[in-house]
């Protein structure tokens, strides 16, 4: 049985954290969060949170154990933008895009 887990509205772009998200696709949870913790970029915390609460719901709702569970799916959606306006040279006005980003996991019970 598959359990999920969406971490949404992150405000990260989701182009900063699709290769956080390949590094971590198919290993087993407790592998992925050490490999998370490991990792140089501050995203990394957000993802971890993110296979944190597909373990837990996992565990909770399901009654499966945690050791035994693999991530079959993560994937990093767009979020809602927000537009904000930068004075830009010539009294001209810049965009500045603020993205967000939705954060799906799903993990699976392996024995």
């Amino acid at each position: 049985m598959d359990v999920r887990a969406t971490a949404k509205y992150i405000r990260i772009s989701p182009r900063k954290l699709r290769p956080i998200v390949d590094v971590v696709r198919g290993k087993k949870v407790d592998d992925a969060l050490t490999i998370l913790m490991f990792l140089p970029s501050p995203s990394a915390r957000t993802v971890a949170k993110a296979v944190k609460s597909a373990a837990s719901n996992a565990e909770n709702n399901y009654e499966m154990t945690p050791a035994d569970l693999r991530i079959v799916g993560i994937f990093v959606d767009e979020g809602r933008t927000l537009k904000r306006f930068r004075a830009g040279p010539r009294g001209r006005v810049k965009p500045l895009l603020k993205r967000s980003s939705h954060i799906t996991v799903v993990v699976r019970e392996e024995v």
